[in-house]
């Protein structure tokens, strides 16, 4: 069974909020569906509470992930987190509501689309060729400029 977070209604107190801090599988995040291993769990420390019919969450969200780098192709470790979640989701009338959906879609709006080593701390073995743009090329784009900025309205 895969945990995610979850939380009781019954357990929020009226007119307050709930702390919740804990750690829940990561396999629920599916983020091999970004191409990114898990490492452990996702450590979450959130409040809680219910406003206007509906659940709210707010907090941090920590987890240790493996990349591959887009630049040497070689495996690192980078711990993600946010100190920002955020999430608002109407009650449907169950007793016992799941966070984890409104969690994975955070995180994976928040991964990085092109992971490089140097997100863990590494230097990117990887050298890419600068292509040096010549005189002649510049002074062209300049001119190219130039008669753009004697338009007038």
């Amino acid at each position: 069974m895969n945990k995610g977070i979850t939380v009781h209604l019954h357990h929020i107190p009226e007119n307050e909020s709930l702390h919740l801090t804990g750690e829940a599988n990561s396999v629920a995040l599916d983020l091999e569906e970004a191409g990114i291993g898990a490492v452990g769990p996702l450590f979450y420390d959130l409040q809680v509470g219910i406003s206007d019919g509906g659940l709210f969450a707010t907090g941090t969200l920590s987890q240790t992930m493996r990349m591959t780098c887009v630049g040497c192709l070689e495996f690192f470790e980078w711990q993600f987190e946010t100190k920002e979640f955020a999430m608002q989701k109407e009650l449907s009338g169950s007793e016992l509501v799941d966070l984890t959906p409104e969690v994975r879609e955070d995180i994976h709006l928040l991964l990085p689309m092109h992971p490089r080593c140097t997100l863990g701390g590494n230097k990117c073995p990887a050298q890419f060729p600068q292509r040096l743009v010549s005189s002649s090329e510049i002074s062209e784009i300049r001119s190219v400029w130039a008669a753009l900025d004697n338009i007038t309205h």
